[in-house]
């Protein structure tokens, strides 16, 4: 029977269930552990307890729950700030303790009896102690490894705010080298791609950005500046109705600042309507000069309340969502 890897373990009051990818068929098997698994997760537990004893002797921020991923694990702290010194001084200090290799113990003793606990434990009987000499002593089911040397190197990668609280994303042992090779292999592709010096990267895409914003900002610029040019020469393409006034309306995907620079010049030309409309959601833009004789914002919420939508705005400038119907009641209130 070929190998069959256990997706998750069970405690069934007293009965141990693992689950697997497919059933087996045979009365008696026989288990091995994934030891790399295992020992990963030794790594990532024996470090979660040194990186939280290392927060508590530093700053006295206690742990909250703790998650061990696939990729990375996580601690939440009882606190609502954590710099990136305070990151950095629990990182140097959690390596160096690595680097003492202090032994860790596994020892059982009376919960009623049981002292210098990290965090108190709501368990009765005996309880099964993890200590790390000197550094921590917690109430722990998990696996461990035998000294602080074989959780590290650790590393602390972010942090979020998260229920008043921060959580905090870190890797221990192996997890931690091949994360640090992974990191350097990104830079130095970075690098290449930038033809800069990767110590050199953080100030170079720095410089980038900026000339992106700047550039961004100049094409909205010349969007706005295109727009007028078309919305002018719109109105000089857009006879006028026997009432005098230029009639016109416009359809687009949606309505931009571009539209609105483009409605306002129309309008500017004087005795001028522009009634844009955003086909991807019904949104209009209605334009009016100040010379129509026309009230945008007041033509807009006559039907607004008639055919529902919602938006406003003034004499002259207008915007909102309207329904089909409220789109064709618009365009026939304005003859357009």
């Amino acid at each position: 029977m070929r190998d069959k890897p256990v997706l998750d373990v069970q405690d069934e009051d007293g009965r141990i269930a693992h689950v697997l990818t497919t059933p087996i068929e045979a009365e008696q098997v026989e288990g091995t552990i994934d030891w790399p698994r295992r020992y990963d997760h030794m790594q990532q537990h024996t470090g979660q307890h040194l990186l939280s004893a290392v927060l508590v002797e530093l700053f006295g921020f206690q742990t909250v729950s703790f998650h061990m991923g696939s990729e990375v694990s996580t601690i939440e702290l009882r606190t609502g700030d954590f710099t990136e010194w305070q990151a950095e001084q629990a990182e140097e200090r959690a390596n160096q303790l690595v680097r003492e290799a202090r032994p860790v113990r596994i020892e059982f003793e009376s919960a009623d009896a049981v002292e210098g606990l990290r965090k108190p434990s709501q368990r009765s009987g005996k309880l099964r102690i993890v200590e790390i000499e000197g550094v921590d002593r917690s109430a722990c089911g998990g696996t461990h490894v035998r000294s602080t040397a074989e959780a590290g190197p650790i590393q602390i990668r972010r942090q979020e705010k998260l229920r008043g609280n921060i959580r905090i994303e870190f890797v221990c042992g192996e997890r931690a080298v091949r994360r640090a090779r992974q990191d350097f292999r990104i830079a130095l592709e970075l690098a290449r791609q930038a033809a800069a010096p990767i110590d050199t990267l953080p100030e170079h895409y720095g410089n980038l950005r900026q000339r992106l914003i700047e550039a961004e900002k100049e094409r909205q610029r010349l969007a706005i500046e295109l727009a007028k040019q078309e919305g002018a020469a719109l109105y000089a393409e857009t006879p006028a109705g026997p009432d005098g006034l230029h009639r016109r309306v416009l359809e687009m995907p949606g309505i931009d600042e571009s539209a609105r620079a483009k409605a306002q010049a129309f309008t500017a030309q004087g005795r001028g309507l522009l009634l844009v409309i955003g086909t991807e959601q019904n949104n209009v833009l209605l334009a009016c000069s100040a010379d129509s004789g026309l009230n945008a914002g007041a033509g807009l919420k006559q039907v607004l309340s008639a055919t529902g939508g919602r938006g406003g705005g003034s004499a002259t400038l207008a915007q909102g969502t309207l329904p089909e119907d409220g789109i064709a009641m618009l365009k026939k209130q304005l003859c357009v």
